[in-house]
């Protein structure tokens, strides 16, 4: 033990006789760090916002569509039946634990009047869930609350371009009356634009209004003619559909080999993009990391070569007085080890202050990586020793005489 703090404390010397090489040789090692920590945080502030940008799109929904029925020989194609009710919504709320929000839905096209103004739209009856489901935020107003929903309110939530078309650019037309199907009802909020959807829609031509209204009110019907399904996570979404289907088959009593009579979608191509997306960002953060760190190691190697040949004749004195290869050995590692250590806690700090500069003055997100920063400070230590093993071996090696005679 003492032995090993007599080498220590030399090989601490040692760095303090040379400061400008101390510090040349650590700036190497924080900048690797630094330049990791900055760069997973960006890159996952880059991958946050992207997820966020896709989780709008809706890479979680699930859509469940009544299924169709043949007349004299003819398919009528998904959507055509009647077999989804409000109660099939109900259970899939009540049995599907990954089922985070939970939405029916009825559909229809027609004419929107305002005064002299009008406008021929999707009239969407839904529930107070959707907007969760979508991501999608109010501009003006509120959405309809679940009391809405029960009494069969006649409520409106205008999509941004049908409030534009009849009432002008940015005005607020909560509270005026507008007729659909001839029936007053009354704007309570407009909903924030979101432009096209997956499909190229328009999803801000739209207008929402309780599912209840529209079956009673709009279109005459009893039964709902779509589910719409947020999973908890996107990595959940298989597991959602498939449990969605075995509560519909078995509230529907379909047997086993019978065809379904209704259908479950999931947004599959955003899932894609997703997956793919997430992956190539891991691997740029891996190849930058990689290469940040395995330049800073170079440089520790370099500079301690360095500091072997300009130190020869000390190595030669202190071998010729009784010190040991080992100990020549022990003192050139401590100090690279040290250097790699200090040098990485710098390169932390470093690491900190650019992610925070870039977010507070560049406005980009930055989200710092507790593992990122582990990862880098225990690569700064193993990076230290490796690198600093080679000159080390070198110096340990030395013939005293020769040393003592190097000029």
């Amino acid at each position: 033990m003492m032995r090993l703090l007599m080498i220590f404390r030399v090989a601490i010397k040692a760095l303090n006789r040379n400061k400008m090489r101390t510090t040349l040789t650590m700036l190497g090692m924080i900048i690797g760090v630094a330049a990791v920590i900055a760069m997973v945080a960006l890159g996952k502030g880059a991958t946050a916002s992207i997820e966020a940008q896709i989780q709008s799109a809706g890479t979680n929904i699930i859509n469940v569509m009544s299924g169709n029925f043949m007349s004299m020989g003819v398919r009528q194609g998904s959507g055509a039946s009647n077999t989804l009710t409000v109660e099939d919504a109900m259970a899939v709320r009540e049995l599907v634990p990954t089922a985070q929000y939970v939405a029916p839905s009825v559909s229809t096209r027609n004419q929107i009047i305002a005064g002299n103004q009008n406008w021929q739209t999707r009239i969407q009856g839904t529930d107070v869930e959707f907007p969760l489901i979508r991501s999608w935020p109010v501009k003006y107003g509120t959405f309809f609350s679940t009391q809405d929903v029960t009494s069969a309110s006649k409520v409106v939530v205008l999509g941004s371009l049908v409030a534009t078309n009849l009432f002008g650019e940015e005005v607020d037309p909560t509270g005026q009356i507008v007729r659909i199907k001839n029936q007053p009802f009354k704007v309570i909020g407009v909903m924030a634009s979101k432009g096209s959807g997956t499909g190229g829609e328009d999803q801000d031509d739209t207008a929402m209004v309780p599912y209840t209204a529209a079956q009673k009110k709009l279109m005459g019907i009893q039964h709902i003619q779509g589910i719409t399904v947020s999973a908890t996570s996107s990595t959940l979404v298989a597991d959602t559909k498939a449990a969605i289907e075995e509560v519909l088959r078995t509230r529907h009593k379909i047997m086993p080999g019978d065809t379904d009579d209704f259908m479950v979608r999931t947004l599959e191509e955003m899932a894609a993009m997703r997956t793919e997306t997430t992956r190539t960002m891991t691997a740029l953060l891996a190849g930058i990391a990689g290469v940040s760190l395995l330049v800073g190691g170079i440089g520790i190697m370099n500079i301690m070569l360095v500091s072997v040949t300009e130190r020869t004749r000390e190595i030669g004195l202190r071998m010729a007085i009784g010190a040991r290869g080992s100990d020549v050995l022990m003192q050139f590692l401590v100090e690279a080890v040290v250097l790699s250590l200090f040098g990485g806690g710098i390169g932390i700090a470093l690491g900190f202050g650019i992610s925070w500069g870039v977010t507070e003055f560049l406005t980009w997100p930055t989200t710092i990586s507790s593992d990122a920063v582990a990862l880098a400070f225990g690569f700064s230590a193993m990076i230290g020793i490796f690198f600093g093993f080679y000159p080390a071996t070198k110096a340990a090696k030395l013939d005293p005489i020769e040393a003592l005679r190097f000029e």
